[in-house]
């Protein structure tokens, strides 16, 4: 699945990089608390959030994602596009929220990585 699919799906706005919304995606999460995104999750590509602070960029960069999706149409700051930009992370904005965001990216074909206790 590619970003641009992603953001037809959520019928979601490209906020940031929109010139790298052509990249393939595997895999996904949804996650509010980043502490478990950087404990739990492996080789997910895109990240679903509620949370709306620099800290998040900073995890997806960490985590080597290429997208980040904001749920109940969040809003990032200008710090926050220009940290994604400079590290060629594509934002999307959505109204849709977590749970059936996560629900329709998952039942077109987007998995996750399965946990592990």
């Amino acid at each position: 699945m590619t970003i641009n699919e992603i953001k037809e799906l959520l019928d979601a706005e490209v906020l940031c990089c929109e010139e790298n919304t052509n990249k393939a995606v595997y895999s996904a999460c949804g996650c509010d608390l980043m502490s478990d995104v950087l404990a739990y999750v492996k080789d997910q590509a895109v990240l679903l959030t509620g949370l709306v602070n620099p800290q998040v960029v900073r995890t997806a960069v960490m985590m080597d994602m290429v997208c980040i999706v904001f749920v109940r149409s969040k809003s990032p700051s200008e710090e926050m596009l220009k940290l994604a930009e400079d590290n060629g992370i594509v934002i999307l904005g959505t109204e849709k929220r977590l749970y059936e965001a996560c629900g329709i990216l998952y039942s077109s074909g987007l998995i996750g990585e399965a946990y592990k206790a």
